[in-house]
């Protein structure tokens, strides 16, 4: 590997430590609680490319796949907190309730 691709990694690494700090950040301090699950997973996809620059900087491809699953199943989490802050219940009955 040259020297100025490992000297991208590592900035790249960087920039994406700092933006995981301002993410950190609205987490904690996020206003409503959308807020707080939008920066949650802009901190877990941050996490994926983080391990996805290291995986390209120590050359070891076995980490791409542990950041691939990680990308789907905090994808998946964000779907599910997401439907269950707009419908408010628990059940997947798929039949809504009468009044």
């Amino acid at each position: 590997m040259s020297a100025w691709f490992e000297m991208l990694l590592r900035g790249v690494l960087v920039t994406l430590g700092v933006s995981a700090v301002f993410s950190l950040y609205r987490l904690v301090r996020g206003p409503s609680l959308p807020d707080r699950v939008v920066a949650m997973d802009l901190i877990s996809l941050q996490f994926v490319g983080a391990i996805a620059a290291y995986a390209v900087l120590i050359d070891v491809p076995g980490l791409l796949n542990v950041a691939m699953v990680l990308a789907i199943i905090s994808s998946l989490s964000t779907i599910a907190i997401a439907r269950y802050l707009f419908t408010g219940d628990t059940e997947d009955g798929g039949e809504e309730e009468e009044s």
